[in-house]
């Protein structure tokens, strides 16, 4: 009992330090992956885009001087200060309008930050596999060489036949390449990690997948998810947007005023005071509210239609993930109960089994290892993706 209980303690620790070595490279990335930094110029320079062009226009300042004919009758000066106002602008529409873009541009930020850290997750994922790979493969290499180094001896000694000894060689060299690929696809994995890291390293040694809780109850967890997804936020942000819009284009459709300041001198008269002026939009605005309209219908089928999207998207993920997670769950336990390994290895030493039988018993061993590292790796790449809304 005490033994279990230390190995489930080696093991729920390995798990947590597994997760903080993951949070801890997507920590860096976030930090130094080139293209969120883009991604957070480009939405500094929306916002002060869309607060361009929600003021009062610029004021009006006149000045006329005019020569007089004949000499006698004087020259006249004109002097003029005037300022347009408009009731989009004085009641704050623009204002709203820009305010509720620029919160559109942050959630299209999340979304694109939300891309790049799944995907470097994903890629941690992958390498913690594929680490938890190469230490079965380097058991197997060790078990591979120990038994082709006493197989040349015996057939040096002429115990064996060369065709014995060839196959304690084979073995050995399946090994050894399987390596050799799995070195090549840990290079390829920390060298995509290294370009979303803005070109530092990352180390990943971890040979755990961390211990996930997984949801029990889908519709209750999706109802959370369905809040957080920053694509879905901002499709309701767009309809938000839209339908300010609206509101806007129709106060654009009402008439604006100017005001102003006038003086006119002429042979020693001064004329001077206030002037007043109107504008009637009888054409320019013309069916801005009815393209306003329709752009609400059209961000709401968007928006429907992307809930929708997802709703299924993450009912299948959740599906394949909970599938997944019930298999890995029955490889460990059959590993845990059936391990023959050991038992092979001494009855291939007494000589009770062939090299034959032996290479045949433990592939059936390594190839149910192997299942169970895969299963458990699609199972975290699943459940990754079901829960990306939660990075």
């Amino acid at each position: 009992m005490k033994k279990i209980l230390f190995l489930l303690t080696v093991w729920t620790g390995v798990s947590l330090a597994a997760q903080e070595s993951v949070d801890r490279a997507l920590a860096s990335i976030e930090a130094n992956n080139t293209t969120l930094k883009a991604l957070r110029e480009g939405v500094e320079a929306q916002k002060l885009e869309n607060r361009t062009g929600i003021f009062l226009e610029n004021p009006e300042f006149g000045f006329n001087y005019l020569w007089g004919t004949p000499g006698n009758i004087g020259n006249r000066t004109d002097v003029s200060i005037s300022q347009k106002f408009d009731v989009a602008t004085l009641s704050g529409l623009k204002s709203r309008v820009a305010e509720g873009q620029n919160r559109l541009a942050e959630w299209q930020y999340l979304s694109g930050r939300m891309e790049i850290l799944l995907e470097a997750r994903q890629y941690c994922l992958d390498l913690i596999y594929f680490n938890a790979l190469r230490r079965e493969m380097e058991m197997r290499l060790d078990h591979a060489a120990t038994i082709a180094e006493a197989y040349a001896r015996m057939l040096q000694q002429g115990d064996i036949s060369r065709l014995e000894y060839n196959k304690a060689q084979l073995n050995l060299s399946t090994v050894e390449g399987e390596m050799a690929r799995i070195a090549i696809e840990r290079g390829a994995l920390l060298s995509e990690l290294k370009k979303l890291n803005g070109g530092e390293d990352i180390a990943l040694d971890d040979v755990r997948f961390d211990e996930t809780p997984f949801p029990l109850d889908f519709e209750e967890w999706y109802a959370q998810a369905e809040q957080r997804n920053p694509v879905l936020a901002g499709l309701r942000q767009e309809v938000e947007v839209s339908r300010k819009r609206v509101s806007l284009n129709r106060a654009m459709g009402l008439p604006s005023f100017s005001g102003g300041y006038m003086s006119e001198k002429i042979a020693g008269e001064h004329f001077q005071g206030v002037t007043l002026g109107v504008t009637i939009p009888l054409w320019e605005n013309k069916n801005r509210v009815r393209q306003a309209r329709a752009a609400v219908r059209a961000a709401e089928m968007r928006s429907e239609d992307a809930k929708q999207q997802f709703y299924g998207r993450l009912r299948t993920l959740y599906n394949r993930a909970a599938g997944l997670k019930l298999s890995a769950g029955k490889y460990r336990s059959a590993l845990a109960s059936l391990n023959s390994a050991d038992l092979l290895k001494k009855a291939l030493d007494a000589g009770e089994i062939s090299l034959l039988d032996y290479i045949v018993e433990t592939g059936l061993l390594y190839e149910t290892v192997n299942r169970t590292l895969e299963t458990e790796r699609d199972f975290n790449r699943a459940y990754a993706e079901l829960s990306a809304v939660m990075l």
